[in-house]
């Protein structure tokens, strides 16, 4: 299943495939690849990011034995490391807590047309993981769409330029963002960049340092993609 070409058809379109992806990886996380005392769901979260972000709890705040965590380096194409003790240069902070007490150990976001729509949206998604990676919460971030002028370099550079001041250069050739980051003293970032017409790679969602599932994104974005209606499928998936 090659990645499409999302900017065929309105933001709406995209929005009906982007719910039931989030929905099918969340699925694919509750039935075995999580350790047994970790959860995922689908919840909204304020400021940036939203409406289905994917958020991954745990009871006892500690990283449980079993499961299908591993504890190597996840393989990706690139490669990034902030220093130990490095944090986001902005003194507010965003503590995110669940109702019932529960709490977030990691977030999985599907980049959508809104998050781009305007200066403000933009500002308030990167600022929103630059406070989430402040409190070590770890994220995995896919981008199906091109860079736009808030950024030319892909959602990782933006983000990784306000959190750790250093730069980032998305390949021309390979325009669309995956990335996975493991927050702790230091951030490190995992990134994959694609194409349109390329498989997805799985993505590493760490659960603690040093300590991740693969998330299977080909499965999870082909069992999404089989529910877009056949007449938006064609637009979609057309030749040029």
């Amino acid at each position: 299943m090659p990645m499409h070409d999302w900017t065929r058809v309105d933001a709406g379109i995209f929005h009906d495939f982007h719910h039931e992806w989030i929905s099918e990886i969340k699925r694919a996380l509750n039935r075995g690849l999580l350790p047994p005392d970790y959860y995922a769901m689908a919840e909204q979260v304020a400021a940036g990011f939203g409406p289905d972000v994917l958020t991954l709890r745990d009871r006892v705040a500690t990283p449980s034995s079993g499961g299908t965590a591993t504890q190597t380096r996840p393989q990706t194409t690139y490669f990034a490391e902030s220093l130990p003790g490095l944090r986001a240069r902005r003194t507010s902070r965003v503590v995110v807590r669940h109702v019932s007490g529960d709490q977030i150990v990691a977030m999985i976001e599907i980049i959508s047309p809104g998050n781009k729509s305007g200066g403000a949206a933009f500002r308030a998604f990167v600022q929103k993981a630059c406070e989430l990676l402040d409190q070590r919460i770890h994220l995995l971030l896919l981008d199906p769409f091109p860079p736009s002028s808030r950024d030319p370099d892909g959602i990782h550079a933006a983000i990784w330029s306000e959190y750790i001041g250093q730069e980032f250069e998305l390949p021309p050739q390979k325009p669309l963002t995956f990335v996975a980051y493991e927050s702790e003293d230091g951030t490190r970032a995992y990134i994959e960049t694609l194409a349109v017409g390329d498989a997805l790679p799985d993505m590493p969602l760490f659960l603690a340092p040093e300590r991740y599932v693969l998330v299977p994104l080909e499965i999870t974005y082909q069992s999404a993609w089989d529910t877009v209606p056949a007449r938006w499928q064609r637009v979609i998936a057309a030749n040029p």
